[in-house]
């Protein structure tokens, strides 16, 4: 299959450039990892953070999931993959930073402004239900782009939601850790980041 074949082409391209000029630090991490943010991000193809922030392997623990969502704490129910890599990048890693990335053109945030009960939505209809009360709340202010309104509201929903776990509650108050939002504009190439007092994002200057 040519697309995978694309895949091990760029393989070939790492080994040849992208391994030999940095083997050291490779050599290093498989030693472990310290890496200071953790970044929560939407799995679309399109948004990659290692693209994004032109980030280098160790920098950032990455976390993706269907429009960068984060549960509010809870202790039982299912299988609890987003709060375990959380648990893990703040208890073991220690991070310092964690960013909340949305972006434009989700398709998550479109499926929650779509409501639910499609019939071959099994998994993602109870996933996107963290929007409900963010959507509802959206749709009662009618804006001329819910879309957009509902990709920024999503953002601040995970934060708040972040804030939920008592070890990221605890590190925060600590001034151990930091939590930032962030919004990706695809055709623009541009990141906004949140300003929580004010509840509003701004671009990120370039030269940042």
């Amino acid at each position: 299959m040519p697309e995978f074949a694309a895949l091990l082409r760029g393989y070939g391209r790492f080994r040849s450039s992208g391994y030999r000029d940095q083997h050291r630090r490779w050599e290093t991490l498989a030693e472990g990892q310290e890496p200071p943010v953790m970044i929560i991000g939407c799995c679309d193809s399109r948004v990659d953070p290692a693209t994004i922030f032109d980030t280098v392997p160790g920098q950032a623990f990455i976390l993706r999931n269907v429009a960068n969502l984060v549960p509010p704490f809870e202790q039982g129910g299912g299988l609890h993959g987003v709060s375990a890599a959380l648990e893990f990048a703040v208890t073991k890693l220690e991070v310092k930073h964690i960013v909340v990335m949305g972006h434009g053109a989700c398709g998550g945030i479109s499926a929650a402004l779509a409501g639910h009960g499609e019939p071959d939505r099994i998994f993602i209809d109870k996933w996107i239900g963290l929007l409900d009360s963010a959507r509802d709340k959206v749709l009662e202010q009618a804006p001329e782009d819910p879309q957009h309104a509902l990709e920024l509201e999503g953002v601040k929903v995970s934060l708040d939601n972040l804030r939920t776990f008592p070890f990221v509650a605890e590190r925060e108050a600590a001034g151990r850790l930091k939590l930032h939002g962030c919004w990706f504009a695809i055709a623009e190439g541009t990141l906004y980041e949140l300003d929580e007092k004010a509840g509003q994002f701004a671009p990120v200057p370039e030269a940042a």
